[in-house]
């Protein structure tokens, strides 16, 4: 009888867990989320990572959203940088950094990033202070800024050397943790400047 009663105890902590795993998927169902997709970037030539795309799916989840970023058709075994952009194209504007997307063996990267990817994603500036300078190339300040709505997204090559391999420009620019990256090659450039995707989600 002993035995019994743990049994159903364990039985019943499973159903309880199981209860709270279906509420939390239930909190994140398709009907939640935004879907939208990464294009090659207008600027590139024909020869450079000609297959690349990519999709974004953004979920709401409680107080945060959940980005899935999935990138194809890129040079295999490379990392690339994914930012929250003002506007799609150069000269991008504001723009933050949630991290990293690594491709693998046949040139397929994925990622999720946890963050604030709404109506309300925003940049501000209320006055200047002084900044970190951990590069070289880092501002001794920031400039002071009204609110500022980031709403695209885009993706760069690590580095210029991987972009050379894959067809495409050398450049040097300063989207990823270094300062170093290479150039854009993802953005979400069928939006509109001013209406990027994460203006559809509202919070």
């Amino acid at each position: 009888m002993k035995n019994q009663t743990h049994s159903f105890k364990a039985i019943a902590g499973l159903a309880l867990v199981s209860t709270m795993l279906v509420g939390s998927q239930a909190s994140a169902s398709d009907s939640d989320n935004i879907k939208f997709p990464l294009v090659r970037s207008a600027v590139l030539g024909k020869t450079c990572a000609p297959y690349a795309k990519g999709s974004v799916r953004v979920t709401p989840f409680g107080n945060v959203e959940v980005m899935d970023v999935k990138i194809e058709g890129l040079p295999k075994n490379t990392e690339f940088d994914a930012f929250v952009i003002q506007v799609p194209h150069a000269p991008f504007g504001l723009s933050w950094y949630p991290g990293d997307i690594q491709t693998n063996s046949r040139g397929k990267g994925y990622a999720r990033f946890i963050g604030r990817f709404n109506e309300e994603t925003f940049i501000v500036a209320p006055d200047v202070a002084t900044a970190p300078q951990v590069h070289d190339t880092d501002a001794p300040d920031n400039p002071q800024t009204a609110p500022v709505h980031t709403y695209h997204i885009g993706v760069w090559f690590n580095s210029p050397a991987d972009a050379l391999k894959a067809g495409c420009p050398g450049g040097t620019t300063p989207f990823n943790g270094e300062h170093t990256a290479g150039i854009q090659i993802l953005n979400t450039g069928t939006f509109a400047d001013e209406e990027g995707p994460l203006l559809q989600l509202k919070p």
